[in-house]
């Protein structure tokens, strides 16, 4: 399950999450962000036991956007404690993204 990031629920899935979160930011108009949802929805149900998968509009959330300092989409965040452990930009293949979550998030 992806969870859609709004600043109402901000807290209840990212901060104070039980389990380390990814954070997929993207816009509607993005091609490569639309070329990378289908990955990001594969991860999502392949390691749901193991993560908290999220995504953010930034058209829809500009200001969470910001918050996150988010400067180009696709945006990847991951998040521990949290805390960011790291970001990663642009179009990732699923094997390349799986590595980076487990990188960081452990």
């Amino acid at each position: 399950m992806i969870h859609h990031l709004t600043k109402a629920n901000l807290d209840e899935i990212v901060t104070n999450a039980q389990k380390p979160v990814v954070i997929d930011v993207y816009a509607t108009w993005c091609g490569p962000c639309q070329q990378v949802k289908p990955i990001f929805e594969a991860l999502s149900k392949e390691l749901s036991d193991s993560y908290i998968f999220a995504e953010l509009n930034v058209d829809e959330a500009r200001e969470l956007a910001v918050t996150y300092g988010i400067t180009s989409v696709p945006t990847f965040i991951f998040i521990k404690n949290g805390e960011i452990k790291g970001k990663a930009l642009g179009y990732m293949p699923k094997d390349i993204l799986k590595k980076k979550i487990a990188e960081l998030l452990g």
